[in-house]
């Protein structure tokens, strides 16, 4: 296996995000969700649009990881107004962590998770948060490992389908 090289997305890169956004979301939620549901929001989620709105905004980041120069994976960090739920300024979320099904197991997660804590630290924030798929145990699995714990839950729309997602935090900082 290569080595894993991340790099920033822009705007010009807007197609292959797209790409690799719908691949990884269907291939992570196509077994547990229907196929009208799934089409509905990956159409919607993951539109040109809303990507370049996305990726437009000041306080969003998102990062590719390459292996051979193809696109492997990729993560999304959302910081101040940006965030989903909590808006906090002392606090980045982690919105995204998609790695294709191929690569999984081989550290690409990790990479992607470990510079989103290299971000972290740039910005001198005191804690990283997610939501999480409860149904999502791979993922569960990984962020408890890196020693995320729970502290609320909240729901996620997918198509017509209302889901929990665990929402989990790091601190990085104890005031």
């Amino acid at each position: 296996m290569g080595d894993i090289e991340i790099k920033r997305v822009t705007l010009d890169d807007i197609d292959d995000l797209q790409k690799i956004s719908r691949q990884t979301f269907f291939e992570t939620f196509s077994p547990w969700n229907s196929m009208e549901n799934m089409k509905k929001y990956l159409e919607e989620g993951f539109s040109t649009e809303k990507l370049s709105d996305e990726l437009g905004n000041k306080d969003s980041e998102f990062y590719f990881a390459l292996m051979d120069n193809s696109i492997i994976g990729y993560l999304k960090l959302n910081s101040g107004q940006a965030q989903t739920e909590l808006r906090d300024d002392t606090s980045l979320e982690i919105e995204r962590i998609y790695v294709l099904k191929e690569f999984h197991g081989k550290k690409v997660g990790q990479v992607l998770y470990d510079k989103a804590l290299g971000i972290a630290g740039e910005k001198n924030v005191d804690y990283i948060w997610l939501g999480v798929w409860e149904k999502n145990l791979r993922a569960l699995s990984f962020y408890r490992k890196n020693g995320f714990i729970e502290f609320d839950k909240h729901l996620f729309v997918l198509g017509h389908d209302s889901q929990t997602d665990l929402m989990m935090k790091l601190e990085l900082k104890t005031r």
